[in-house]
């Protein structure tokens, strides 16, 4: 669920589409805070680009001034919030190719045959690919299918046939942007015509003056020739209508609305469907005892009113969020990331002291954090803690958005990066994750779930006036039951489970040997750091062996594994990133 952006200005003389772009990366910043970048392509079809990992304000400095170094009419946006893949620098997007033609790519999503596609690029399309990224394997196929033309220019024709390629090469969900330099349309001299814009939330586009809001459905490219209009292309007939629930429940901002939903509404109604199944759960009597309901910050804050009125009981913030803390999932073991959540949020003493509360959250995921939350509110007084989700238990991995592996930045579940689907709190539910027990594992009196159909009903409910009727009202919600929107092989989850083992691996053995160095390192940790790390079933590091440490065998398919690296290769520059633009990479000095 990363955030992607696309601008183009009427104007071949104004220069200024990295200032805008730059602007509306902040209004999307919650949609990514691993990495960022922008691309632009100046006259000449010359490409320009700043990306690196971290905030906007960090990559394109406080004051904004590397955007000076970005000149150009129209250009690309990219937040990422990771999936699949790594979160070294040389991820971070737009990706480049300059074969065929000179394409930037922004990408959104999974590709659940990433493993053929690999196999394809490297037997039959001969491209070389260099990271673990999905993007860079969709942009390769692009890329692929346009040289096939085997033109020196291209047009929509040409772009239309090379995209229906690429569907049918290509397996999972996705939404993408791409420019295209050297393409001999130009803008207007004289600024006639219209700006256009495409952003992952509508918030985006109005806070920069644009209006007419169109969505672009499933299945559909829409090219915009410079100095010409936006023309819609179906590419691939649309087989459902299906957005990803979890953009409202938790990830967009509430003052967006995404595929003709208002997000803020979407909320309001789930407050107000979770307080009916409150009161199915809780006695008349419980209820009654209710003194205050407390939202868990931030996404609770628009739905626990809702629920607090349908209840009438009262409510109050019973909790302050520091939003100047470090991120708690880079702390060095289970213990400093608790401590972590207790800097993130304090609770205040009178708002619990002696009272019965109900917490409201916008999920629990694996209840490391919701435990703490409910430790926090016992610590403050609180006589009795009920917790209710807005969202159904979450029983399976969220493979087209957020990677709960790597949820902490962002959500108030801030829990660690390495937890396996089987650590989901919901997972296997059936079996032995019962109401109860997951109460009695977060510390609570009792938990309480929103129903699935009741989350679908309050996000069909919430259709804004002015947007076009959809003839379906279905979402992707296959994190709640397993039931993905596209069919998904048991074996595309082991393969995610190694890509995160392997891209981890560096990371934990730098922990590790920072634990050692300062004394706090447990048996495991003491091991790594003397003997080696390596990926076993599931993507899980354990210590590497001594036979581990004697083989290092390359790949079968270039970028499906990396060989064990020499001494010379141990630390790379940590700036490294493209080398065929003209790319500013130098933002940390």
């Amino acid at each position: 669920m990363c955030g992607i952006l696309a601008l183009i200005q009427a104007n071949a003389r104004d220069t200024s589409v990295a200032t805008e772009l730059h602007e509306a990366l902040y209004f999307l910043q919650h949609r990514g805070q691993d990495a960022c970048g922008i691309a632009t392509c100046a006259s000449g079809g010359k490409i320009y680009q700043c990306k690196g990992n971290g905030l906007a304000s960090k990559v394109f400095r406080e004051d904004g001034s590397r955007v000076a170094d970005l000149p150009g009419y129209m250009g690309i946006g990219h937040l990422r919030y990771p999936t699949a893949g790594t979160s070294a620098n040389a991820e971070a997007q737009p990706f480049y190719v300059n074969s065929p033609y000179g394409i930037c790519f922004a990408h959104n999503g999974n590709l659940i045959n990433a493993t053929a596609l690999k196999r394809f690029l490297d037997f039959e399309a001969h491209r070389h690919i260099n990271t673990e990224s999905d993007s860079e394997l969709m942009l390769n196929i692009f890329a692929n299918e346009l040289n096939e033309t085997g033109k020196a220019r291209v047009n929509d024709k040409d772009i239309v046939e090379a995209l229906q390629r690429m569907y049918n090469r290509c397996v999972g969900g996705w939404a993408c942007t791409a420019m295209l330099a050297g393409q001999r349309y130009w803008p207007s001299d004289n600024g006639e015509g219209m700006d256009y814009m495409m952003a992952s939330e509508s918030v985006a586009l109005k806070q920069l003056g644009f209006t007419d809001f169109v969505d672009i459905l499933p299945g559909q490219a829409v090219i915009i020739r410079k100095g010409a209009g936006p023309v819609a292309y179906q590419i691939q007939e649309r087989k459902s209508y299906s957005p990803d629930i979890f953009e409202f429940c938790y990830f967009a901002r509430p003052d967006s609305v995404i595929d003709g939903i208002s997000v803020n509404a979407s909320r309001e109604n789930m407050g107000y469907r979770l307080a009916l199944k409150i009161k199915r759960i809780l006695t008349p009597a419980e209820i009654n005892a209710i003194d205050v309901i407390i939202p868990i910050p931030e996404t609770s804050n628009t739905s626990a009113p809702c629920v607090a009125a349908k209840l009438k009981r009262p409510i109050y913030q019973g909790f302050v969020k520091n939003r100047y803390v470090f991120r708690t999932f880079i702390m060095p073991g289970q213990q400093q990331r608790v401590r972590g959540v207790q800097r993130k949020l304090n609770a205040m003493d009178e708002k619990f002291a002696g009272k019965t509360v109900l917490l409201i959250d916008d999920s629990i995921v694996r209840g490391t954090t919701s435990r703490e939350i409910v430790t926090m509110s016992r610590a403050a007084g609180a006589k009795k803690v009920y917790f209710a989700s807005c969202a159904p238990p979450i029983t399976h991995p969220h493979i087209y958005g957020i990677d709960l592996n790597l949820s902490n930045a962002l959500h108030a579940d801030f829990e660690s990066s390495q937890a396996s689907p089987s650590e989901l709190i919901a997972h296997d539910k059936g079996a032995n994750r019962a109401l109860e027990d997951i109460a009695k594992r977060i510390g609570a009196d009792k938990v309480i779930f929103q129903d699935l159909e009741d989350l679908k009903v309050s996000c069909s409910e919430a259709v804004v006036s002015k947007s076009t009727p959809r003839e379906e009202r279905d979402f992707e919600v296959g994190v709640f039951c397993g039931n993905y929107v596209t069919p998904v092989d048991e074996g595309y989850f082991q393969h995610i489970e190694e890509v995160r083992g392997e891209t981890r691996k560096m990371k934990v053995l730098e922990k590790a040997r920072e634990a050692v160095a300062n004394g706090w390192a447990d048996q495991e940790e003491l091991e790594i750091a003397t003997k080696g790390i390596k990926v076993a079933e599931k993507g899980k590091l354990v210590p590497a062996s001594d036979e581990d440490k004697k083989c290092g065998a390359y790949p079968a398919v270039n970028g499906e594994k990396r060989r064990k690296r020499s001494r010379e290769e141990k630390s790379p520059p940590k700036d490294q990133m493209d080398i065929s633009l003209h790319n500013y990479g130098d933002f940390e000095r």
